[in-house]
């Protein structure tokens, strides 16, 4: 069985941001991760992609967001077009326009941190 698969949305290499700890937390917890970044072509040392539709599998097990609402909201029509298990909201990135347009997509939304959803602590990752 091959490992679930996250694309993060807002992955960063800046170390102090939650898009880079949230990559090596998925990283850690035995993900597949896609870093989403269209200014970077690699996050910790894993191939980035500009745009989750320039990832390359056939399905997506979570999308976690680390952007500002209205780059959720520009996104959210490619990830409704893509098999997607989760789309993980995190705090900051979860208005109530974003949970409406995401459930009106279909999309199956979850709102809290992603990394505390692994088990971990975000502080393990430094600050």
């Amino acid at each position: 069985m091959s490992a679930p698969s996250v694309a993060v949305i807002g992955a960063s290499n800046d170390r102090t941001k939650f898009g880079n700890k949230a990559v090596r937390a998925y990283r850690d917890s035995g993900f597949q991760v896609d870093p989403i970044n269209p200014n970077a072509s690699e996050v910790e040392g894993l191939p980035a992609f500009a745009t989750v539709n320039d990832v390359l599998s056939d399905r997506l097990d979570r999308v976690s967001f680390y952007v500002p609402p209205k780059v959720v909201l520009a996104v959210l029509d490619q990830i409704a077009n893509q098999a997607v298990g989760e789309v993980w909201l995190n705090p900051g990135t979860d208005t109530a326009e974003v949970v409406q347009k995401a459930e009106a997509l279909g999309l199956n939304v979850v709102q809290g941190c992603s990394i505390v959803g692994l088990g971990l602590n975000p502080g393990q990752y430094g600050s």
